[in-house]
């Protein structure tokens, strides 16, 4: 199914990535257990991350706590789109695989998403600049 997709992406436009999803953010290893998947979370991302390797994929998705996983099992031209992502003192919601902007990339995520910590402020483009700035600091370090 991953090399069916990267082949049709890449007949229509050959620079269009193909990224797979690994483990949701919001699941930990006892929602894993509870649909019969026995491996951690990390071990769970770490292998799927390889077989999307092995498929030909771009990169995955994966929760912060992984990065570091993933670039050892993939490498550092492996694409990481990174959920999970929150600033200090934001609502975790249904969030549990998380950690900061800021450590994020220091671990090496290729790409945040940054949702409600965004969205469900009052002023959303104040909360972008400071997270924009977090990032950007945490890059130039």
């Amino acid at each position: 199914m991953m090399r069916a997709a990267r082949e049709a992406a890449g007949s229509v436009n050959p620079k269009v990535k193909v990224i797979a999803v690994t483990v949701l953010t919001s699941l930990e290893a006892e929602d894993l257990k509870s649909v019969g998947q026995g491996e951690s979370a990390a071990l769970q991302v770490e292998r799927l991350s390889r077989l999307a390797k092995q498929a030909g994929l771009d990169g995955v998705v994966c929760s912060p706590r992984e990065i570091e996983i993933v670039r050892r099992a993939c490498g550092r031209d492996f694409l990481i789109v990174t959920p999970g992502v929150r600033p200090a003192g934001a609502e975790l919601a249904d969030q549990r695989r998380v950690m900061s902007p800021a450590d994020a990339m220091r671990a090496g995520a290729d790409v945040l998403v940054i949702g409600r910590p965004i969205t469900a402020t009052p002023d959303p483009a104040k909360a972008a600049q400071v997270i924009a700035e977090e990032v950007a600091r945490a890059v130039a370090a």
